[in-house]
């Protein structure tokens, strides 16, 4: 498989770095992306919004040979564009494996609360985060966190997601779980959650369980390489 790793607000691709050997180890060709406006600190990323992250990696899989088995990675708000692109390229993408994230719904925003400074979007005080947000994140890998953190661009948090194309509930998805447990995105989608409601029209639908905080990648980057490898074969 060909598998485009989609990183989460506030990162690059080198927050990919300990996830990458294990599935290049199983076989895959792996693509970790930096998204337009997160190259740098000094980045310009005052007018990038949403959409514009999602033809970015639309664009990358169009850059694919027409056989090429295409896995989209998405974590956290990297799961909103990796949901975009399985809208904007649904013949294209065999599978959407969600990294402590999920499919947004149509006219809704990652997290339109987030706070802002200068217009664009720093790595929040950890008082921002719930506790769940944190396990397993001791001080030291907090530090490297935010050592490396780059200002997310406002748009990409507060653009409602536009979305057109339905054949995106044919396209397979893997959720792994980590802050909530999968067993609880069950129960809200049979609640009818408005958080879940996207989710809960995707046909094929794989749960995985990798109790954690909400940066796995960190905090377990090797269960999560090996769940990853799992879920795409």
């Amino acid at each position: 498989m060909d598998v485009i790793l989609i990183p989460g607000f506030w990162l690059d691709a080198s927050s990919w770095e300990r996830v990458t050997p294990l599935l290049e180890e199983a076989g895959h060709r792996v693509n970790p992306l930096t998204l337009p406006g997160l190259e740098s600190p000094d980045a310009d990323r005052s007018e990038i919004g949403l959409q514009d992250h999602i033809d970015a990696v639309a664009e990358i899989v169009d850059g694919y040979g027409a056989d090429a088995q295409l896995v989209l990675v998405g974590h956290s708000g990297g799961g909103a564009i990796a949901h975009g692109v399985a809208d904007a390229r649904p013949d294209r993408i065999v599978r959407v494996v969600y990294v402590d994230a999920g499919p947004l719904g149509d006219g809704l925003a990652v997290n339109d609360q987030l706070p802002v400074v200068d217009g664009e979007i720093p790595l929040p005080d950890w008082s921002v985060f719930d506790d769940a947000d944190l396990v397993d994140l001791d001080d030291d890998l907090r530090a490297q966190f935010r050592a490396r953190a780059i200002a997310e661009p406002k748009g990409v948090a507060y653009d409602p997601i536009a979305l057109t194309d339905e054949r995106r509930y044919d396209v397979p998805v893997t959720i792994i779980a980590s802050e909530f447990p999968s067993a609880a995105l069950v129960e809200w989608i049979a609640a009818d959650s408005p958080f879940t409601r996207e989710l809960a029209r995707v046909k094929h639908v794989d749960y995985v369980d990798l109790p954690t905080g909400h940066w796995p990648q960190f905090t377990k980057p090797v269960q999560l390489g090996q769940a990853i490898a799992a879920a795409i074969g």
